[in-house]
């Protein structure tokens, strides 16, 4: 068996799926898709991707390969097909606990910053697509802030990175893009710090991607 990942080196929801990929020490290829290019539209990545979107995980097998969309589903099948190092607790219990602060960012603060929906503010009412983001990843921060700060251990729950890790630190990385001020949320910091100490999350960074661009040429 082995793996594809179509991604773009700068998709929240491909940095996402590298992470568990690394944290369970799966090699897997890479395969670009420029966003900024319209690739996500070609027709070949919509046989992929129904909905035009990254990231798809292809899985090649006997028979047809599977691919898999959407990261939450890509995450929890790899967490089933690889048990170890585990993303999610043993218990009913802290399993809820940990998908629900990953789906805080993916259904709570990943929307509002979703570059469709900004699109669409732009030509409908221009100039406001900034103060909007930061209005709601501010809002949607200071409650993960308080989800997270109840929990003991340098990660989101725990002392080990799991599912909910691999949502905060991409979602921590778009807030400075726009601009939204971090200092409140101080054990939010304090994971993302244990995060990057790791190779697995190292490697995931989009600055280490095969299709990231020279500093120079990067838009905001």
């Amino acid at each position: 068996m082995s793996y594809r990942l179509y991604g773009y080196w700068r998709s929240s929801s491909s940095w996402r799926v590298r992470i568990g990929l690394n944290l369970k020490g799966i090699a897997y290829e890479a395969v670009a898709v420029d966003l900024l290019a319209g690739a996500q539209d070609a027709p070949e990545h919509v046989a992929r991707s129904p909905l035009h979107q990254v990231p798809v995980l292809e899985v090649a097998r006997n028979g047809p390969p599977l691919r898999l969309v959407q990261s939450m589903a890509i995450l929890e099948w790899l967490e089933e097909r690889h048990r170890e190092p585990p993303l999610l607790p043993p218990d009913a219990d802290g399993r809820a606990r940990v998908r629900a602060l990953a789906e805080h960012v993916n259904s709570g603060l990943q929307p509002y910053q979703n570059s469709a929906v900004l699109r669409w503010l732009k030509e409908r009412h221009p100039g406001t697509e900034q103060a909007w983001v930061r209005h709601w990843l501010s809002r949607g921060l200071a409650g993960l802030e308080a989800a997270v700060g109840a929990r003991p251990g340098s990660f989101c729950d725990g002392d080990a990175p799991g599912l909910a890790d691999c949502y905060l630190v991409p979602q921590l990385y778009a807030a400075r893009r726009f601009g939204v001020e971090l200092t409140p949320y101080g054990r939010l910091l304090s994971v993302e710090a244990a995060c990057a100490a790791l190779p697995a999350f190292q490697a995931a960074h989009p600055d280490r991607q095969p299709d990231a661009p020279p500093p120079e040429r990067r838009t905001p």
